[in-house]
């Protein structure tokens, strides 16, 4: 008589992730005042202000904008600017001498193009100097209340995949997935909602799981 196989215990399966929409009405509810970090008073400024940011935090940007805007506030003042000026003045934000560079030939482009106006288009927008997807779908949504896509930094990036909401870090893919689940409706606030939280409880290095609202749900990949 052949003896019987111990029974082996299958480990748990690993908690699958919390539907996407489930999850942003609770993102909704802990951070009602979620908002773009980025000072600005008007649609130029904060397309200045995002070109800055690259590479750069935005409490540096903070920093630097006020002393910027205040000698140079309109792409019409900016486009006559030494890019040297512009440059001792963004000196702290990294590459500044590209940046100065970028800054200047965009608000010249504005200045000629459209008469110091921002265009409200991606399409147009992406062609001015310094001007990427991601800058321009933070300047069309913030500014203008556009929702032309979904903005992807580190934040958006490592939380979605630590959600289980997306498998890549790549940023295109990552947008293009999450605006197939996100109502349209939600794209500009999703990534302040997502920033917010992963500044004060999802930090890379060390989430704080155990005061997460999200506790009970995430998968917490990578974590």
């Amino acid at each position: 008589m052949s003896k019987k196989k111990p029974s082996v215990k299958k480990a748990p399966a690993k908690k699958k992730a919390a539907p996407i929409l489930e999850t942003i009405e609770l993102l909704k509810r802990y951070y009602p005042d979620a908002h773009c970090a980025l000072n600005f008073t008007n649609p130029f400024e904060l397309l200045v202000a995002t070109i800055l940011s690259a590479q750069c935090t935005d409490e540096r940007v903070n920093m630097v904008t006020p002393a910027l805007f205040k000698k140079y506030p309109t792409p019409q003042k900016m486009a006559k600017a030494p890019v040297e000026d512009i440059e001792n003045i963004i000196r702290s934000t990294g590459f500044f001498k590209n940046k100065a560079k970028n800054l200047k030939s965009c608000a010249q482009s504005l200045v000629e193009k459209y008469g110091g106006e921002l265009p409200q288009d991606l399409g147009s927008l992406v062609e001015l100097a310094g001007v990427g997807r991601k800058t321009a779908n933070v300047v069309l949504g913030n500014a203008f209340g556009i929702a032309s896509g979904i903005v992807v930094d580190t934040h958006v990036s490592r939380l979605s995949y630590r959600l289980g909401w997306v498998k890549t870090d790549n940023p295109v893919i990552i947008e293009r997935e999450l605006s197939q689940h996100v109502p349209q409706e939600d794209w500009v606030m999703l990534p302040h909602w997502l920033i917010t939280h992963g500044r004060t409880i999802c930090k890379a290095r060390k989430p704080d799981c155990s005061h997460c609202f999200l506790e009970e749900t995430c998968p917490k990949i990578g974590v």
